[in-house]
């Protein structure tokens, strides 16, 4: 039973154009979705990680979970959220030999401490919904706090198709935010130290695996999958080539946003392990990965150095029109399916939202939609073994002092993963050039056409709407928008005015 979206019975006309151009793309992956949804699995590895104690769920002091994520509420989209503490005792670890670039690290237990720390368990309400699947995400520190930008960016395709969601607070620092922001509630949370984190992602894992009956209220998990943006990124990047080799307790991951490097193997109070300056996925992977970047990974974090050819187990999918951050990360919290989150994107992209402290607008373009793709493809992947589209790399010219992408005619960048935003363009949308101070770097720009220009590449509204209905049906048929997403867009297009 699928749940309806919030609109659902309620007449959309506008959405009739994009109902029309989309059934044929439909109707031409329901095998897909239906090997999908029955699928088995690989279940539970052979080797595994320890399984900590779960206890809860967490209730007591301010009577609500700390947590950067959507702000909705869960229950109106048939979904529910609860808490709990995992405690256990946790290794670091150590190289048995130096870490080279290829990724083909071997590495062994130094040391084990103790540690409770805290998931974030979002499901959906009707257990028949479940589609087997959990995504475990590393939450995210680099603000200082615990977030959940993958949660923010795909939730809704995690909605919409009954998948599981947990976060984790691998790291110190999201433990110690979360403890001071509610002292009371989370009175028992102890972090030993980021070199325990990856053991500490490890048995969230198998705690989703060996106490289900408690974490996921009974829910039985077929596929776990691990998910990661930014600093996660560079988390689960050493995890999968040091990690994931001794205890393989995710079916696959995805990367979200990734540099060059890993981040640390170990790391004060322990031993300090950074790793080489340039890191690529390992060869023998033992699970699919599949690694989606912006513009501003490629060339301002430097992982144009790490870039690697798709493989049976690696797929790289780089972004065009698209930053770290982007617009959505605000926009997303109050998404809640309906469909109206499509016309805001696209009026965004004409009148761009600042940052504080940020010199120019920052970047809108639609790198939430491909994530919706991406979480769809890393899953049918695993249970069907059919791999996710591949993707044409950005194109860059490295014949200068410093690398720069290969822009178009409108200032927006050539190749990667297309979306209607860059092929029929209302602004120039960039990973780079952003100035200000502290993240501002990462949240690229939008640099919005003139009335004249827009008025001669789209003379009257049915032209830009056929242009970019046309780019969306593309882009679905290539593999990296969902029919449901493509719908959104095609009626953000008929709804927006462009061209009147």
């Amino acid at each position: 039973m699928r749940m309806k979206t919030p609109w659902a019975g309620k007449a959309r006309p506008q959405l009739l154009t994009a109902a029309a151009l989309i059934l044929p793309l439909l109707l031409g992956t329901s095998s897909a979705v239906a090997a999908q949804s029955g699928g088995t699995g690989s279940g539970p590895a052979a080797r595994s990680a320890a399984s900590p104690t779960v206890t809860g769920p967490v209730t007591g002091g301010n009577g609500a979970v700390v947590l950067q994520a959507t702000a909705f509420d869960l229950g109106s989209v048939g979904y529910t959220r609860s808490e709990y503490f995992l405690s256990g005792n946790a290794e670091s670890y150590v190289p048995e030999e130096p870490l080279d670039s290829d990724g083909r690290w071997q590495v062994t237990p130094e040391s084990s401490a103790p540690y409770t720390t805290r998931i974030v368990v979002n499901r959906p309400a009707d257990p028949a919904r479940f589609n087997g699947t959990v995504v475990v995400e590393w939450l995210n520190v680099s603000g200082g706090l615990d977030a959940a930008p993958e949660w923010i960016y795909a939730h809704n395709e995690l909605i919409r198709e009954g998948y599981a969601w947990v976060g984790v607070s691998a790291q110190a620092t999201g433990v110690t935010a979360t403890k001071t922001a509610d002292p009371v509630r989370y009175a028992a949370l102890s972090h030993p130290g980021d070199s325990y984190s990856y053991d500490i992602f490890s048995q969230a894992g198998q705690a989703v695996r060996d106490s289900a009956a408690t974490v996921l209220d009974g829910l039985r998990p077929r596929v776990v999958l691990a998910n990661g943006e930014s600093q996660s990124a560079f988390r689960l990047t050493t995890y999968i080539n040091a990690i994931q080799p001794l205890v393989s307790v995710y079916d696959g991951f995805l990367v979200h946003s990734r540099r060059d490097i890993g981040a640390p193997l170990s790391q004060a109070p322990e031993a300090d392990v950074p790793t080489p300056a340039v890191v690529r996925f390992r060869p023998d992977l033992d699970a699919p990965v599949l690694v989606v970047q912006a513009e501003t990974d490629v060339i301002a974090l430097g992982s144009l150095s790490a870039r690697q050819a798709d493989s049976p187990r690696l797929r790289l999918w780089e972004v065009a029109g698209t930053a770290h951050a982007d617009a959505y990360i605000g926009l997303g919290t109050i998404d809640d399916g309906s469909g109206t989150a499509g016309l805001q994107g696209l009026k965004a992209m004409l009148s761009p939202p600042t940052r504080t402290g940020c010199g120019s607008p920052i970047n809108t373009g639609q790198a939430h939609y491909v994530l919706d793709t991406a979480e769809f493809a890393l899953n049918r992947w695993v249970r069907t073994g059919i791999p996710p589209a591949r993707a044409p790399r950005l194109q860059v010219d490295t014949s200068g002092s410093t690398p720069a992408f290969v822009l178009d005619t409108h200032g927006n960048v050539v190749g990667g993963v297309r979306t209607p935003a860059v092929d029929v363009p209302v602004a120039a949308l960039s990973g780079l050039g952003q100035t200000g101070a502290s993240f501002c770097f990462l949240f690229g720009t939008t640099t919005p056409f003139s009335a004249e220009k827009l008025a001669a590449l789209y003379p009257d509204h049915a032209t830009f709407v056929a242009k970019w209905s046309a780019a969306t049906v593309r882009g679905a048929a290539a593999g990296f928008l969902r029919p449901a997403d493509a719908a959104e867009l095609i009626g953000a297009a008929t709804e927006s005015g462009i061209g009147d």
